[in-house]
């Protein structure tokens, strides 16, 4: 997927995973205070089940980032429902914000999630990111919730 002055793709190689965890530390670890030992996970290694996406500027420069988690690598956030995912650690560089990035990475997601035959995305969204994810069609559910000391809400599109 192409937009003017950068692309998105899903992460084909170590280079690439890389630097969607380089966005992520920005973002989440320096700009957000998440610990690092919160930020990275066991779906972050390669393997069945999680798919990273990437936006680069054409000049190659990492701009966010994001991540597809499905099948048994999901269970634990979509109820054990196999035919949704959860997307997640989706994160933009401040000087990123507003030109798309972020709809860009969520439509991988979903474009990802379709392939391997998922019917919805699950997602835990920051409290202050909701209006941009109802933009995208995603719709809130359950109570709000601290994930890492910051406010989020469950929320699902079904594809």
């Amino acid at each position: 997927m192409s937009a003017p002055g950068y692309e998105v793709r899903v992460a084909a190689d170590l280079a690439d995973r890389e630097a969607c965890f380089a966005v992520r530390k920005e973002v989440f670890v320096a700009e957000q205070g998440v610990p690092e030992d919160l930020e990275y996970d066991e779906h972050d290694a390669p393997g069945a089940g999680t798919v990273h996406v990437l936006a680069v500027r054409r000049d190659g420069t990492p701009l966010g980032a994001g991540r597809l988690l499905y099948g048994a690598a999901a269970a634990d956030r979509t109820g054990g429902d196999p035919a949704v995912g959860s997307l997640g650690r989706l994160a933009v560089v401040r000087d990123a914000r507003g030109l798309g990035v972020g709809a860009a990475l969520v439509r991988a997601v979903e474009d990802a999630a379709r392939a391997r035959g998922l019917t919805a995305v699950d997602l835990h969204a920051q409290t202050h990111a909701l209006g941009f994810y109802e933009r995208l069609g995603y719709e809130a559910y359950g109570p709000e919730f601290p994930d890492a000391g910051i406010p989020h809400r469950a929320m699902r599109r079904v594809l």
